[in-house]
Formats: C-alpha cells, sequence, structure tokens
C-alpha cells in the first residue's frame, strides 16, 4: 500500500509549493484523490463482503484508514500532500454529489409495493423502532458535555440530528442479510424489510425538518410547523402530479431521445430539480433526491439494463467516494481520550438497546412470537450508510462537532458489523410453516414466469376482427401487471381502404376493455396494480420499418393482428414477415381468426387450447394462456403432444412418467393464478392431428409456442403449418425471434 500511494504522490510533488500558498486545490491532487478513495474503497469493499459483511462498510473503513486515524498518524508528511486541509473543496463537492444520488438510488431501491402488501403488520414496529431510539438519542444529547457541541445554544437541534441517526435503519444492509439468509419470501423476511422502509422514509423527513429547525438557528413553533407544512405539501405534489410528470418524462426521453443514455441524463435532471425544490422550502436537498429516487423506480417505462447502467456509476465512483470522505472526516485517535472512549462506549449501547428495544417491542404489539420479535430487532438494528449520511449532513451544517462525528461513525460501524451475525442467528431458529413455503413455492414458480418478466408490450393491429381481438388481448395481458402499452396501425390489405385515425382509437377502447379485467384479476392478489399508460400512435400506419424504428425504444413483447395472415396453404405471409423482421424478441401472431369473420369471445364458458412437450417454447405459450384465462374466467386444456410415438409404445409401463411430469407441473401454475385446468395426453399419431381432434372437442382458440426455422419465410414447422391450414378456430403463435434456433416442431 506504501509503494502505491508513493507512486501516486510523484505528480503531485511539483506543484506542492505552489499549491501550499493557494487555497486552490491542484487538478493532480484531486485525482489523486479520486484514485485512492476509489481503490483502497473497492478493495476494502471487496475484504468486507467476503467475510460476510457489508461492502459500504468496508469503503467507510477504508476512508478511515486513510484518514488522519492511520495514515495521517504513521506517515503524516504524505497524508497532508494527499489530503491537505486547504485542497479539499473539489472532492468535497463530489462527496456531497455522491450523497445526493445515494440518497436517489435508495429511493430506486424502496420498494412500495412491498409495504404497501405488509404495511399494516409492521406499522407498529416501525412507529415503536422509530420512537424509542430516537427519544434514547435526543435524551443523551441534553446531558453530552459541551464540548462535544459546536455550539452549546443549539444542543435540542444536535440531540434532534443524533436521535434521528439512532432510530434510522439501512435497508441496503438489512436486505443483505435477508437476501442470503433466503428469507427474502418469507413472512418475517418481508415484514423487517418493510420496517426498514418506512423507518428510512421516516427518517429522511425529519432529516429535512431539523435541517429546516436548524437553520433558523433554534427550535420555534411557527417556523416549524411552516417546515413540516412545506413537506407534507412536497410529498403530496410529488405523488400525485410528480409521479405523472416524472413517469411522462421518462417515457417522452426513451421514446423520443436518439442520443446513448438519454434516460440517465433525465433522471439525474429530475433528482436535480427535486433536490433544488426541497432547498427552496427550506429543507435539506436530500429529501428532493430520496423521493426522486421513488418516483423514478416506480416509473413503468424503467428497464432493468437502465437501472443497472446509473447503479454502476453510482457504486463504482460515488459511492468509494462519498464513504471514504466520511472516513477521513473520523479521527479515532481522539478515543485514546478515556472520557471520550468511555462516551462512544455508552453511545453504542443506548444505540443498541434503544433500537432493538424499540422494534422488539413494535413486534410483540403486532402479535408476533419471542423469537420473531427478536430477529426484527437484531434487524432493525443495521444504520450502515444512512446514519453515516445523518452524521456527515449534521457535521456540514456545523451541528456536530468532529468528535461527536467520530463516535457516531464509529458507533454506525460497530452497529452495523454486529447486526448480520445476529440476524442470520436469529433467523436460524425461525424455520418455515408448511402454508408458508406452499406460499414461497408459488411465488418461486410465478417469478420464473415468462409474463413475469414482460415490461412493455408493442402492439401491431389493422381494423379486422383478428386486430379487434389482439387488441384486447393485450389489453388483459398488460392490465395484470400495469405494462405500458403502444399501439400500432396496420394496414388492413383491403383495396379501398383508406387511411383513418379511428382504427387505434377503436383498439385503444379494446386494450382498456381488456386491460380493466385483467387489472381487477390482479389485484385480488396485488393491491398495488395502477392504471395501464397506453399510447395510440395515429400518425403511422406501420410497416416492418416502422416497427423496427419503434422496437428500439424498449419492449419486452411484439402482438400482431392482422387479416389475411396466413395463406391457402397454411404459410404464414409475407407481410406478417416483414412486420416481425424488425422486432428482436418474443412475438405474439393471432394468425388465424374465428370463422365468419366474428370476435372471439374469451368467459367462463371458454377454453384455450395449449400443446406443450416440456420445451421452453410450450411452457412460454403456456405461460400466457394462464395470463389471459385468470380475468376470464377461462379454462385452459393442456395437450401433451408426444413427436416420438414409436419410442413411447416402447416404454413398457413407466411410458408416462414424463408426460405426467409435466402436466403435473402445468397443475401447479394453474392453482397458483386460480386458473381452471383440464389435462390431455395424446402419444399416437402426428402432432397436427392430435391437437385438431381436441380442438375439435370444442375449444375458443389454439395457443402454440414455437421458434422460427431459419430463413427468409417465417416457419414454424409443419406441424404449426398444419394446424395453421385445417384448425376452425383461432390460432395465436407464440414466438422468440431473437433466437432462431432449429427444434423438430413447434408446439
Amino acid at each position: 500500500m506504501a509503494g502505491a500511494i508513493t507512486f501516486l504522490l510523484q505528480p503531485l510533488a511539483a506543484g506542492a509549493v505552489g499549491a501550499a500558498g493557494d487555497d486552490a486545490p491542484t487538478e493532480s491532487t484531486f485525482v489523486a484523490q479520486i484514485v485512492l478513495l476509489v481503490i483502497v474503497g473497492r478493495l476494502f469493499g471487496e475484504l468486507f463482503q467476503r467475510i460476510g459483511q457489508p461492502a459500504v462498510m468496508g469503503q467507510l473503513v477504508a476512508g478511515i484508514l486513510l484518514g488522519p486515524s492511520f495514515f495521517g498518524w504513521v506517515w503524516p508528511v504524505a497524508h497532508d500532500m494527499v489530503f491537505p486541509g486547504h485542497g479539499m473543496i473539489m472532492i468535497d463537492a463530489v462527496a456531497k454529489l455522491g450523497v445526493l444520488m445515494l440518497l436517489l438510488l435508495t429511493g430506486m431501491e424502496t420498494d412500495l409495493k412491498l409495504v404497501r402488501k405488509v404495511g399494516a403488520a409492521c406499522f407498529s414496529i416501525s412507529v415503536s423502532g422509530v420512537l424509542v431510539p430516537f427519544f434514547c438519542g435526543f435524551l443523551l444529547a441534553q446531558f453530552l458535555p459541551d464540548s462535544l457541541l459546536p455550539e452549546t445554544s443549539q444542543r435540542v437541534v444536535a440531540g434532534l440530528f443524533l436521535g434521528t441517526a439512532l432510530s434510522i435503519s439501512s435497508v441496503k444492509i438489512v436486505a443483505m442479510v435477508i437476501r442470503e439468509m433466503n428469507f427474502m419470501r418469507r413472512n418475517l423476511g418481508q415484514i423487517i424489510i418493510s420496517s426498514a422502509i418506512i423507518e428510512d422514509t421516516i427518517g429522511w423527513v425529519i432529516i429535512a425538518i431539523t435541517f429546516g429547525i436548524a437553520t433558523n438557528g433554534r427550535l420555534e413553533f411557527v417556523p416549524l410547523i411552516t417546515t413540516i407544512g412545506s413537506v407534507v405539501a412536497f410529498i403530496l405534489f410529488s405523488f400525485t402530479i410528480g409521479r405523472r410528470i416524472v413517469f411522462g418524462l421518462i417515457r417522452w426521453t426513451n421514446d423520443v431521445a436518439q442520443s446513448e443514455y438519454a434516460v440517465i441524463s433525465v433522471i439525474l435532471a429530475i433528482m436535480g430539480v427535486m433536490a433544488l425544490i426541497t432547498d427552496m422550502i427550506g429543507v435539506h436537498t436530500v429529501l428532493g433526491a430520496f423521493v426522486a429516487g421513488i418516483l423514478v423506480g416506480e416509473s413503468p417505462i424503467l428497464t432493468d439494463h437502465i437501472e443497472a447502467q446509473l447503479r454502476g456509476v453510482i457504486t463504482a465512483l460515488f459511492m468509494p467516494v462519498f464513504f471514504g470522505m466520511a472516513g477521513l472526516s473520523a479521527d479515532l485517535t481522539v478515543l485514546l481520550d478515556p472520557q471520550l472512549a468511555l462516551l462512544t462506549l455508552g453511545l453504542v449501547l443506548v444505540a443498541s438497546v434503544g433500537k432493538f428495544g424499540g422494534a422488539f417491542m413494535g413486534g410483540k404489539m403486532a402479535g408476533m412470537s419471542w423469537m420473531e420479535s427478536t430477529a426484527i430487532g437484531c434487524g432493525m438494528n443495521a444504520r450502515g450508510s444512512t446514519e453515516v449520511i445523518v452524521a456527515s449532513i449534521g457535521l456540514t451544517m456545523g451541528i456536530l462537532s468532529d468528535d461527536l462525528f467520530t463516535m457516531i461513525v464509529t458507533m454506525a460501524v460497530i452497529t452495523t458489523l454486529a447486526m448480520p451475525p445476529m440476524l442470520r442467528w436469529a433467523l436460524r431458529r425461525l424455520p418455515a410453516g408448511e402454508e408458508e413455503k406452499q406460499r414461497i413455492d408459488r411465488e418461486t414458480l410465478d417469478e420464473r414466469g415468462f409474463v413475469a418478466q414482460l415490461e412493455r408490450l408493442l402492439l401491431a393491429v389493422d381494423d379486422s376482427t383478428v386486430g379487434k381481438f389482439t387488441a384486447y388481448l393485450a389489453g388483459l395481458l398488460s392490465g395484470s401487471s400495469g405494462m405500458p402499452t403502444t399501439v400500432l396501425r396496420l394496414k388492413s390489405g383491403r383495396a379501398n381502404e383508406e387511411k383513418s385515425e379511428q382504427v387505434p382509437v377503436a383498439h385503444v377502447a379494446e386494450v382498456k376493455k381488456g386491460a380493466k379485467e385483467g387489472a381487477e384479476a390482479a389485484k385480488q392478489d396485488d393491491e398495488s396494480i395502477g392504471k395501464v399508460h397506453i399510447t395510440a400512435r395515429t400518425e403511422l400506419e406501420a410497416t416492418g420499418q416502422t416497427i423496427a424504428e419503434e422496437a428500439r425504444k424498449g419492449y419486452s413483447m411484439l402482438l400482431v393482428g392482422l387479416r389475411n395472415a396466413v395463406t391457402s396453404k397454411g404459410i404464414l405471409s409475407k407481410r406478417l414477415n416483414d412486420i416481425t423482421g424488425g422486432f428482436e424478441g418474443p412475438v405474439f401472431i393471432v394468425a388465424k381468426g374465428a370463422p365468419g369473420g366474428r370476435t372471439p369471445k374469451l368467459d367462463v364458458d371458454s377454453t384455450i387450447l395449449v400443446p406443450v412437450n416440456g420445451t421452453d417454447v410450450s411452457r412460454r405459450a403456456f405461460d400466457l394462456a394462464l395470463a389471459l384465462a385468470r380475468p376470464t374466467g377461462s379454462c385452459v386444456r393442456a395437450l401433451y403432444v408426444s413427436r416420438e410415438s414409436r419410442l413411447i409404445r416402447k416404454r413398457g409401463p413407466m411410458s408416462m412418467r414424463r408426460e405426467e411430469s409435466v402436466l403435473k407441473d402445468m397443475v401447479t401454475m394453474a392453482d397458483r393464478y386460480g386458473v381452471r385446468i383440464e389435462t390431455a395426453i395424446r402419444k399416437r399419431g402426428a402432432a397436427h392431428d392430435a391437437i385438431i381432434k381436441e380442438a375439435a372437442k370444442g375449444v375458443t382458440m389454439i395457443m402454440m409456442g414455437g421458434s422460427p426455422r431459419s430463413g427468409d419465410e417465417l416457419f414454424f414447422g409443419d406441424t404449426a403449418a398444419a394446424v395453421l391450414d385445417k384448425a376452425a378456430g383461432p390460432v395465436v403463435l407464440v414466438a422468440a425471434l431473437s433466437a432462431k434456433q432449429e427444434e423438430p416442431e413447434a408446439l
């Protein structure tokens, strides 16, 4: 380490003399500071993570070691050269920006759906888990020696900061241990995380109000009411009108901007504007950044790769810089003073007892067992990054002294490092009950499903009954999870067709109809499902080129409803190939409509036939069929079609094992959604004959999964072609156009 630091110091030596008489930091000093904080922070973060501790604590410890506690003590000349008192302006600005970025990320990771789901169970935990340690911290501040306070007249404000620091919890660190212990789906795990989210949110609101009080210099009734009213008004505006504005900005940027990372720029701008608004109303900018993160994280158009890109730059640069700077500000050598050391131990004791006791009390009031309440108390005792941010704000504002800041950081490190082993110990003693195991299995199965991975739908339809039916099916899918849907108009191919803007409008009504049914069914399990965002591109008569251009905006699946999509020989038309050719991803093609041009109807008397054979493509079709059947009350008939009839006849008495296993999985999936299901097995004859014979028993539509064959034409194999040629009713093909691998047949 010393050799690396010596290497970094070489370019600083030439400018050291010039910088000594100038308060402005040099560029080389700034770069050296960034490099050291990033490298050392990442190394210690990696080390701590390998021993089962949070990486942010490793970055904080790295900053402590680079500060006066170790580096400045062992090699003071080198320390003053890299981290001079007059040369910290630039790196301090990066750290302040890092606070906002961290709060943005924290907000994006705040799962409000989980809070809504188990909010009632964790209300008492959150309230008592905040009030008890807050009171302890505020009371402790009233008895601190005057030497630990910058201004003895601000003891009340210092107490508010100390109380907040003791009451807040780190969601990130709690979630890390919960996830590691496979408790994320357990009832107790969800309650712990939800409680931490609520406490975190309450903590940042308190900090914002405390900042307003500190700005006035003392506690006054009228300014306090004004500050609280401003915070309430800001939050109400943010989660009503502000939510729509944020969603609209992200969608517009994603759909219109062609430059790279435009959405990330807009997200950062949203964070900055909301931080400025909170600053203008007299509270701290962290509240604006945190609320902005919540709204951005809830945006229905935000894709995983955009979120990953933003998280990457925050984690790689701003986290090690901020926590490193926080560590630099803590001088542990002051703890050599016996009085300060005893006060720090007392602070750790008060913080631990207050937080554990408050959360434990809340758990008991919620009717939990002693061991469950113990686990909650252990989990809530992790402060980590959030407490360091709170303490840093207090230090910057001059509310906390350097010594008191060091004591709080030390307490944060000790309680955070102690939490993971304590929580692991408590969780190991709480086995899941049978009912909980069944629920976890169902949710795990649901998460692996194809529909659960969809984020945004692109719908291309003409004015035919096939297009109308496809729009309705798209609505059923989007309504179940609130997926944004864009509607494009296709020409129907009629000779006398005129350009009309009424077709998308009419189909939007069908999408809304289906979305309403899908949302009502989904809300039985998830009350957080909201309205579907529908965009009708009335100015477009979509072609393969325009669909390809639209697809670049980021869609999970393309749904196509087109008159005459199949030729008289059961072959998909060249026009359909052109339409789907520019879309790289799953497609949902209503390739054939109902006879007589009528619109099919899905209801309790309907049956969706899905041929399955255990492959991923057939499971994908089955998953979509369940999503359509659930809101309509339709029945799904899973037909196992074997392609190896001769081999099956030679298997003897064990010949049905694979078929029964596959169908059993299908029944489990249907039970998860509460969908009626029928099963059947056909192991003799051609696959398409088996499907047509089963359909003749009375089905509303056939849904087949498959992979297109390589070539210029959109061809799903002989089985699909034969079914399209002979089927009397609607046929839906589900395919993955991004992976045109060879498969024996499509099912």
